[in-house]
């Protein structure tokens, strides 16, 4: 202590310096916990997009000859290829979600988890929505239309 006050500062004016920065603490970082989540969705739901156009392109190129197809998971969505999705494929593309982020709602026609593109037009075989959810911050719909694109509401 003799040290502190050698120098001008008392110890009332330290603690009272790490009050002050214990204040400003939980006033700031609720808000950039915020903004990070409120990152992370919008992230999630451009890389979900991302894939949609990846498949739809591998198709239209008709790269190795064949039909590509999303799957979706509750964590992860997958590219295949052909028109039916089997997990024990090797050609599987998995993309994992940010782990804060979960498809918490997939409501495509027929009930499908999952959709693919026709070889000659690039057209999926269902289209709807696909809501992607990141806790204490609002949702996002993706939603797949019948012509294939995919936006963001």
């Amino acid at each position: 202590m003799k040290n502190f006050h050698q120098k001008g500062i008392t110890l009332a004016e330290v603690l009272l310096a790490i009050a002050i920065v214990g204040i400003l603490a939980t006033i700031v970082l609720p808000g950039f916990t915020k903004i990070k989540k409120i990152q992370i969705l919008k992230s999630t739901t451009e890389e979900i997009v991302s894939v949609l156009e990846k498949a739809r392109s591998q198709t239209l190129a008709s790269l190795n000859s064949s039909s590509y197809g999303v799957h979706f998971e509750t964590n992860r969505v997958i590219i295949f290829s052909g028109t039916a999705f089997s997990s024990d494929e090797v050609t599987n593309q998995v993309v994992d979600l940010i782990s804060s982020a979960t498809i918490t709602n997939i409501n495509l026609n027929n009930s499908a988890t999952d959709l693919y593109f026709n070889r000659l037009s690039g057209l999926p075989n269902t289209s709807g929505t696909i809501t992607v959810e990141v806790p204490g911050i609002s949702s996002k719909t993706i939603t797949i239309s019948a012509t294939g694109s995919a936006s963001v509401n």
